[in-house]
This record gives structure tokens, sequence and C-alpha cells, in this order.
């Protein structure tokens, strides 16, 4: 069932249906999408709308939220997030805790204290990260949709791996007012669902201006669900250099995607983004650095679980070694070096200038362009345990994370599968605040491809 379908659906109905999925969702517990599923705890749920699946780094009043994390378990959330809100305005409601990568840091949900999601299509392989278990839940047929964070391709990526579709809004569209923080001039919560039309649905419920969240546009929302247009002839761009480095059936698939938007009418135009390796280096630098400063929190005083200790600056230390895990360990350490008197001016202002530049090269693109098209990931899944460089996993993002530093909105859609039988994605982008493009173009793509 669609999301499109289960809103035309009366009361009863729904709660058959609520019913059904709950017993679905404890039979396929080895998938392992859900923190219930790792825990035994009965799922959570809020309300009796249609259920949404929510990730673990969002606020739902009432609930244990933990990102994902030791250091979070007995957090109970005081207060709905505004996503959640609008959620329960329109008749849908939250169902289930996603399972995620520790405080949305990583690329593979392996760095979860829960446990690891695995992949639908193959559970021997990774689902992404870091909203994996989201992808994973909506592609493994356990939720109709659900609510990702993004602050590098953290939604795309397992949309990609997954074979479903996720979506990243211009930032400040849909309010981090709830969310968990990661790197706050990046993360953005948006949907992963199982066609075009159903996420445009759900970006619709959840953008709007939020008064208590300083980074949120101001502006009046106006909806594309109700104004999709896929017969819109648009001039897309393709990301030369980014489609040569991408494994060979990333390359074949993509192709196939162009050819099908060329069926569409759209007129294909090739173009050059800058270097992936100052992407990485910016972007980690970034956001590193905030996500140092929003960690600080989580000492054993103000938040988080205090350690048994002798002194105070034991319990500090006691605290965060145990309460932490080793990948956000090193990208705290990693935040406060750049941070820090002697480097300052050297990483991070230095990363912002070439944040600028990253920017302005897609706005240099933009002025010959409608959309941008290009590959998602490098490669297919990849298979749990075979990345063990913290480094090369960083490279696992490397055609996702510019698009969060020049905060422009994306789309990650399936393309088909490898030989192997795993998803492959492809995804467009838009300028900023042009979400109704976007989805017209993502929507013609997805009716070419699945005709």
């Amino acid at each position: 069932m669609t999301l499109k379908e289960a809103l035309t659906l009366p009361k009863e109905e729904i709660a058959v249906f609520r019913t059904t999925l709950k017993a679905k969702i404890k039979e396929k517990s080895a998938l392992g999408a859900y923190v219930e599923q790792f825990t035994g705890e009965e799922l959570s749920t809020f309300g009796e709308g249609i259920p949404v699946a929510i990730k673990d780094n969002i606020q739902v009043k009432g609930w244990n939220v933990t990102s994902a994390s030791k250091i979070l378990q007995g957090y109970v959330a005081p207060y709905n997030a505004t996503v959640i809100d609008n959620l329960l305005k329109h008749g849908l409601a939250p169902f289930g805790r996603t399972n995620m990568d520790e405080f949305a840091m990583g690329s593979s949900t392996e760095t979860s204290y829960y446990g690891k999601t695995k992949n639908p299509h193959n559970h021997a392989c990774v689902p992404g990260g870091s909203s994996g278990g989201s992808a994973a839940a909506v592609a493994g047929g356990l939720a109709i949709a659900a609510l990702g964070s993004d602050t590098g391709g953290s939604i795309r990526q397992p949309a990609a791996f997954c074979g479903c579709v996720g979506m990243k809004p211009t930032y400040g569209k849909v309010s981090r007012y709830g969310l968990g923080a990661f790197s706050s001039s990046l993360d953005q919560i948006g949907p992963i669902t199982q066609n075009v039309e159903d996420a445009a649905i759900l970006y619709d419920i959840l953008a709007g201006h939020e008064s208590r969240d300083s980074t949120s546009a101001r502006m009046a929302h106006e909806k594309v669900s109700t104004a999709l247009n896929p017969d819109r002839k648009l001039t897309i761009a393709v990301i030369e250099n980014f489609l040569e480095g991408a494994a060979p059936s990333i390359q074949e698939k993509m192709q196939e995607g162009i050819k099908a938007l060329e069926r569409q009418g759209h007129t294909i135009v090739y173009e050059k983004l800058m270097n992936t390796k100052y992407d990485v280096a910016t972007y980690y630098v970034i956001a590193t650095a905030e996500a140092s400063a929003n960690l600080s929190r989580y000492d054993g005083v103000r938040y988080g679980s205090r350690a048994e200790a002798a002194s105070l600056k034991e319990m500090y230390l006691k605290s965060r070694s145990e309460g932490f895990g080793d990948e956000v360990k090193r990208r705290i350490l990693l935040g406060t070096f750049v941070l820090s008197s002697g480097y300052y001016d050297a990483y991070y202002i230095k990363a912002q200038k070439a944040r600028h530049l990253i920017k302005e090269n897609y706005e240099a693109i933009f002025n010959e362009a409608d959309l941008i098209f290009m590959p998602v990931t490098p490669t297919p899944a990849f298979e749990f345990g075979s990345i063990s460089d913290p480094l090369e996993m960083y490279l696992s993002d490397i055609y996702t994370i510019s698009i969060n530093l020049a905060g422009l909105p994306a789309l990650a859609l399936p393309l088909g599968m490898s030989q192997d039988g795993l998803p492959i994605g492809g995804q467009l982008v838009a300028k900023a605040y042009g979400e109704q493009t976007l989805f017209d173009g993502a929507l013609s793509l997805e009716r070419a491809l699945t005709r």
C-alpha cells in the first residue's frame, strides 16, 4: 500500500492495517530496521493515524529517543518535533523508532548502539546510513513511509542502497526543531517513500516555517504534490566527472537513466563539478566542528547517562568515554582540533571559503540547466565489515555531501538492479527552493523507467 492510497482509507481500515503492520514488523525482526526489534520492546506508537516510521533522532513526546547511542539510554522526549506535529495534523502518526548510525555519524548503520540493520535485498550487505533503518523499513515492506535526516547524504544514500525514494529538502524548508543535532548548518529532515509521488505528498506535510527554529525559511510553503507535472520539458545537466568515477554497474544504470530522460523529451547537457576531494575535506571539517560543539552538552550533568566516579573530572571523562562509540569520539576529536586556537584559521575558516566556492559551482550550472543528474553512490551496497578504514567509509558519500554544503534540494530514486541483485540509485538536484522542478523531473524519470 502506498501513502497516497492510505490517505483515502477510513479509520477502521487504518486500524486494521496498523495491527497487520505491527505483526509483520515483529515477524521480520531479523532485518533490524526498528530499534524495538533489537530491544524486544513493544513498538513505540503515538496517535491512531496512518503509520509512518520515525528515525531515532527525532523527538516524539513520551518516547525514548536515543540517536542510537548508549549515552542517551533512558532519555524520554518531553515534546514533539515540528515534523511530528505536522504528521499528526494531517492524519498520520509516528510508528516505531528506526535504527540509525550513532548520532547520525556513519554510512552503513554499523555504528548503532543497538546493532546492525540489514539490507532487505541481501542481508550480508549494509542498508546505508545514517538513516539505514528508515530505508530498510520502507524497502522491506515494514513501513508505508519513513522520516530520515540528511547531513551529508544520510537519506539519499540508504534510499539508493535499499531501492526506494529518498528526498532531502532545501536547507530551512523543513524545520529542524526537535531533531537531534549533528551538524546544524547541514542537517535536514526529509521523507523516505516507495515512490516519487508519495515523497511529494509527505514533503508537503513536513514543510513550512517554524518560529521556534532560527534556521527555518521565512516563506510560505506552496504545495508541490498537487501541481506535479511530469510532462514539463527540462534541461538536465549530467556531471561527467562524477559519472566517470563510479563503478561500471552504476555507470550502466546512469546511462539508462539518461536515455530515459531523453525519451521523455528532456535536453541533456554535460557539466563538471569541483573535484570531490575538496567536497570531502570541506564537509568533514565543517561537520565535525559543529558536531563537537553540539555534542558537548552530553556530559553526564546536563544531558546523557552519568557514570559512577570519585571526582567531577573523572565523571566527565567516564560518562563521555563510556557513552559515545568510536566513530562519534573520532569526529568529536577532529572537530575540537579544527576549532582550536592554533588551527581555526588554517582549517575551519578555509573550509567555509571552500564551501562558498562549492555553492558558486552549483549556481553556475543552474544558469544553464534546470536540474542536475548524477550518481548517489560510487558503488552498490557493500558487505558488512568490507570497509574497516574510516577514511574509505567517508568516500561512500562523495556524491552527496556537496549538495548539503550548498543547501540544495535533491531526490534519490531507483534506476534498476545490479547483476548481483542490489539496487542502484541516481539523484536529481535542483536550485534552492526549486522543489517543484525537482519532483516534476523525478516523476518524469520514474515513469520513463517503469514503462
